[in-house]
């Protein structure tokens, strides 16, 4: 994995935006930010499938200038099948932390047809926040259909947009 330029002065504020989508099987658990949720399709993926853990990944890397989660966790790596998608997360959590950066704030969109993630927002704003070092106020989780247009509309894909601002630590 490459590695942002070392002579690349630091900034005080980096922004990330991190992306991702899979198809919705029969056969697969259904797990957002954590949470295991009842559905009778799941992620298909290499990995536990957690769009919203593989999106905020992403975010939390690009804004270091890092490589993206499938070049750091190749689906290829079959130490990867079936992963805990937070174990991701907290790596992408330690380079930010080792590059002396904390989590600003964080904004995520899922887009998903059904279940409703209402009511498990508050659970899964917890499990980033926890993941990434930060209070639950500065994650923001919104769920959103896509009026039945695509794959997304007909229930046969789940996405999810992440965007997450860096500040640089004082000390």
């Amino acid at each position: 994995m490459s590695e942002h330029d070392p002579d690349t002065p630091a900034v005080s504020q980096r922004v990330g935006h991190g992306f991702d989508l899979h198809r919705l099987e029969p056969g697969h658990d259904l797990i957002v930010g954590g949470v295991k949720l009842k559905h009778d399709r799941g992620c298909d993926a290499h990995s536990d499938g957690d769009v919203l853990y593989h999106a905020v990944t992403d975010a939390v890397l690009g804004a270091l200038g890092l490589d993206d989660i499938g070049q750091m966790f190749p689906d290829n790596d079959p130490r990867w099948q079936g992963a805990d998608s937070a174990v991701f997360l907290r790596e992408a959590f330690m380079r930010m932390s080792a590059a002396g950066y904390a989590v600003g704030n964080l904004d995520c969109t899922v887009v998903l047809e059904r279940p409703r993630l209402g009511p498990f927002k508050p659970e899964m704003k917890a499990n980033l926040a926890e993941l990434l070092g930060c209070d639950v106020a500065q994650v923001n989780l919104k769920a959103k259909t896509h009026e039945g247009v695509d794959a997304l509309g007909e229930n046969r894909a789940i996405a999810c947009h992440a965007v997450v601002l860096l500040i640089k630590n004082d000390s």
